[in-house]
């Protein structure tokens, strides 16, 4: 009776320090049928990354982040487990926003950074899925006795002006590199509809890959054990369950080369044979010439100059810069300017 009390009595805790709400979208985003429909009347063909992260999607990008070969992820936990006192101290924050927050494992390290320097910020975790949103927040709860989880349910890329905007310093985080994988233009964008949200005091700390050597890069993006060619090739059986398609995944290979002009990696589906594609959602047919290529992601790889000058652009001055000795990664906080 009294374990069942006490399990009780934790979880009630956790309610009591846990609030979900939704974040309606400020514009609308095209949904994966419209995507297919614009993606596939261009050439090459292209397939946005978003996809990739169904189910089981999620779970290969999990065991491929484990693969040795894969760098980003580990680089960028190590970086923050190294800087995260010097961040916390600089930022001093009330609030810490996090957009396509995920399972948060990353975020722990500013955490136990705040706990260390007395500081007991809310924790406003942003992502799509809320199962995740609630088991990440139960874990950083039952971690921290002190902590309050605001979770945010949306997508941050339908827009940021219905984010909620609460009173004292607020550090916005964006980890993960995800920055790469939007265009020059598109990222620039992205940092001027954030930097609208800040007011004096506030701060950004924004997780970005570096330029490296090319065979470092496209070994990341193509492991021997074919997790990423399993990943890359899964967006295909999405479209087929959510459009009824009869794509079959095994009919492409996947490729990943660096774009060495445009400083990116570029991940595609290559037609191994000449096919067509029915997509009874759509009631399209479309054909693939063997050899022919969909681009399903692009990373932009960024130097100190290139970063700064994004951030900038969106009136963002970096005031700490933190990467290991390798240069591998970049952690960047910046002020509004």
């Amino acid at each position: 009776m009294n374990i069942s009390m006490d399990g009780a009595s934790a979880r009630n805790r956790i309610f009591e320090r846990f609030n979900c709400q939704p974040v309606p979208a400020a514009r609308v985003v095209p949904d994966l049928a419209e995507d297919v429909r614009r993606g596939f009347a261009r050439r090459p063909r292209v397939l946005p990354p978003k996809y990739f992260y169904d189910a089981w999607g999620s779970e290969l990008f999990d065991r491929i982040c484990d693969t040795p070969e894969y760098y980003p992820t580990r680089t960028e936990a190590q970086l923050l487990d190294q800087s995260a006192h010097s961040i916390i101290r600089r930022a001093q924050p009330d609030h810490i926003i996090e957009l396509g927050s995920g399972t948060s494992r990353k975020t722990a390290h500013l955490l136990e950074a705040c706990e260390a320097n007395g500081l007991d910020p809310d924790y406003w975790p942003f992502d799509v899925c809320e199962e995740v949103l609630h088991t990440a927040a139960k874990a950083l709860i039952e971690a921290h006795p002190w902590l309050r989880v605001q979770a945010l349910i949306g997508d941050y890329s339908a827009g940021l002006a219905h984010l909620p905007q609460p009173a004292g310093r607020r550090l916005f985080v964006f980890l993960g590199g995800t920055i790469g994988n939007m265009t020059p233009d598109q990222a620039i964008a992205f940092l001027n509809e954030l930097r609208g949200l800040m007011r004096a005091g506030d701060a950004f700390l924004l997780g970005a890959d570096r330029t490296k050597d090319p065979r470092l890069l496209e070994a990341a993006y193509d492991d021997a054990t074919g997790l990423t060619a399993e990943f890359n090739r899964n967006v295909l059986n999405v479209i087929n369950q959510v459009l009824g398609g009869d794509f079959d995944p095994q009919a492409f290979d996947h490729l990943a080369v660096y774009n060495e002009a445009l400083q990116r990696i570029e991940m595609y589906l290559v037609a191994r044979r000449d096919q067509d594609v029915h997509l009874m959602a759509l009631d399209r047919r479309y054909g693939f010439a063997g050899g022919e290529r969909i681009l399903t992601e692009i990373s932009r790889k960024f130097t100190t100059e290139s970063l700064t000058a994004e951030l900038r652009a969106a009136r963002l001055t970096p005031i700490s810069h933190y990467q290991p000795t390798d240069r591998h990664f970049s952690l960047v906080l910046a002020h509004p300017s």
